[in-house]
């Protein structure tokens, strides 16, 4: 039987597997973990230092924490064949700066949901949304 310490290493070794496999810091990406309908939630969000935001990278829901992020593991390991990329051009409320960002999602509303994620729909003007071509 696990010890709750035991969990907490393993999830520590896969978050630092996936920081590793994405070539991202400890202050460029969270792991936010929530309960929801008897399992756990994770969400991995990116923080872009240049324009400071936030950003959805994926979800994944499993059985408790350590089961999240093993498939939270996965994914991140296999995204780049399984979805499309999209650039997104954007400004915020406020700013005079144009954005471009990029995101892998299955879809066009996919790459907008985690454009949005976490903040008012209001407060951000996309200008376009790009599929981009496979290479």
């Amino acid at each position: 039987m696990e010890t709750s310490q035991d969990v907490h290493v393993e999830i520590a070794r896969i978050q630092q597997e996936i920081k590793d496999h994405l070539g991202l810091g400890s202050n460029d990406l969270m792991f936010e973990y929530a309960s929801a309908d008897g399992k756990v939630k994770l969400d991995l969000i990116t923080i872009n230092p240049r324009h400071s935001q936030s950003f959805l990278f994926h979800s994944e829901t499993g059985y408790d924490r350590v089961d999240a992020s093993k498939k939270m593991l996965s994914y991140v390991t296999n995204y780049r064949e399984k979805e499309s990329s999209y650039t997104i051009q954007w400004i915020a409320n406020g700013e005079k700066e144009l954005h471009t960002s990029y995101f892998r999602a299955s879809n066009v509303y996919g790459a907008l949901d985690k454009l949005y994620y976490g903040r008012d729909m209001n407060q951000i003007t996309v200008f376009s949304v790009v599929l981009n071509p496979v290479a």
